[in-house]
């Protein structure tokens, strides 16, 4: 084991890697519940999105592990399910359908991490529309955890007001994000886990979650290839693969350089063995969306482990193990994903997170900082990621080339642009 995973080279050991591992876990492990919570919601059975959930985790963090030697985690993204939720009730779309999405760009995406035309795609998208879409996402899961919630609701007026906070779901709520805010003042390792169980806690007192279920049981049986991919084809559907592809790429990368520099690994610029970790993402992406679940990234809660001291793959294996013994606590895990009050808070305060790039937009630049506002105003209001990136992409070529700095922007970008234009206006999505 110490060689397989170089732990002398990388100054670790065994005991340290284990507990960076359940470090990371712990910090993660709020991906079982929210993710099915969410999918559910958009019709997609339950139990079908738990397994499919814990087994694109198991593939993806398995495959980081042993081939690219990396102590990042893997498991479906937030935002991406949430958006993915969207599509199938905006859209009126078979679940299954937008499965079909997920796995077209899962495949586009182990293609392109083995050409270099991934580089050229991130090079080319400037950094304002890439934090532009990040905090879009941001505010769109946010947005989306309030509604849960019941914190904003229905409002003829003016579209969406505030709910009725007297209401025992809501008022739950809120005491459970309050908590988990605190939590995350005071630097508690696993913040999100804690403020959730917490919150879990209060809710048996209050008669507002019971296991009536029992606690453990057999693994329920995972639905294989539950996916219509002809249809993605058949109506049109390449905005939205476009989107989910997009999105996990920039998502993944950043991801992954961030948790790289923080543990050391980049050198000169450049992250060894690069390829082999973007197809693990890939990889989990293609997997998870023939078992029934949103694409995968890679998890920012994978710097928790590095700072416990984990170092190499053998990391992202503990992880995944432990992903996988979860499988066997359905009765629990569904249980709390039927509460809002107990996943709502999560898509808030991830929301928050996603923000942090706003900072790094040159709002002084109106032609840099219109198409970011633009991407992160569309996204909530339309509920629509997709859109909230058409919108970006169209709009930022566009007033570069009239206000005569039409060669400061790559020819992808036109490209997108056009193919943008026709989608909008033939090929709309609602």
């Amino acid at each position: 084991m110490k060689n397989l995973f170089r732990l002398t080279e990388n100054n670790t050991n065994i005991q340290t890697e284990i507990v960076a591992g359940l470090t990371t876990f712990l910090t993660m492990v709020y991906i079982i519940v929210v993710n099915p919570a969410i999918l559910s919601a958009a019709g997609v059975p339950f139990e079908q999105v738990f397994m499919a959930t814990i087994i694109s985790a198991v593939v993806g963090t398995l495959c980081m592990g042993f081939f690219a030697n990396y102590p990042i985690a893997i498991a479906p993204g937030m935002g991406l399910n949430a958006y993915f939720a969207s599509v199938v009730a905006a859209e009126g779309l078979l679940y299954q359908t937008v499965f079909g999405t997920v796995f077209v760009a899962g495949i586009l995406f182990i293609l392109l991490s083995l050409t270099t035309l991934r580089e050229t795609l991130i090079k080319a998208i400037p950094s304002s529309l890439k934090y532009g879409i990040t905090s879009g996402i941001g505010l769109f899961i946010a947005f989306n955890g309030l509604k849960m919630a019941g914190i904003v609701a229905p409002n003829e007026a003016n579209i969406v007001g505030l709910g009725d906070l007297h209401q025992p779901m809501t008022l739950l709520t809120l005491i459970g994000l309050f908590i988990t805010l605190i939590l995350f003042v005071w630097n508690m390792k696993g913040a999100l886990f804690i403020g959730m169980l917490i919150t879990t806690i209060i809710a048996i007192f209050t008669g507002q979650l019971s296991f009536s279920e029992g606690y453990i049981s057999t693994p329920p049986t995972p639905v294989f290839f539950d996916l219509d991919i002809a249809g993605v084809f058949s109506q049109s559907l390449y905005t939205i693969v476009f989107a989910f592809l997009l999105v996990t790429i920039f998502d993944t990368t950043g991801t992954m350089i961030g948790v790289a520099e923080q543990a050391g690994f980049m050198k000169n610029g450049n992250m060894p063995r690069a390829k082999a970790a973007l197809l693990s993402d890939a990889t989990a992406t293609t997997v998870g969306s023939m078992f029934g679940t949103s694409p995968s990234t890679a998890y920012i809660e994978s710097t928790s482990g590095v700072a416990a001291g984990g170092r190499t793959g053998l990391t992202s294996v503990i992880v995944a193990l432990l992903f996988a013994l979860s499988i066997f606590f359905t009765p629990i895990i569904s249980a709390v994903a039927n509460i809002p009050a107990i996943t709502s808070p999560v898509l808030i305060i991830v929301g928050c997170f996603m923000m942090e790039g706003l900072a790094k937009i040159n709002w002084k630049s109106f032609v840099e900082a219109f198409p970011a506002f633009a991407i992160i105003l569309s996204m909530p209001l339309t509920s629509s990621i997709a859109t909230g990136i058409s919108i970006g992409f169209i709009t930022y070529p566009l007033l570069k080339l009239v206000c005569g700095r039409g060669t400061e922007v790559h020819w992808l970008l036109y490209l997108f642009g056009v193919i943008f234009i026709i989608q909008m206006a033939f090929f709309p999505t609602h």
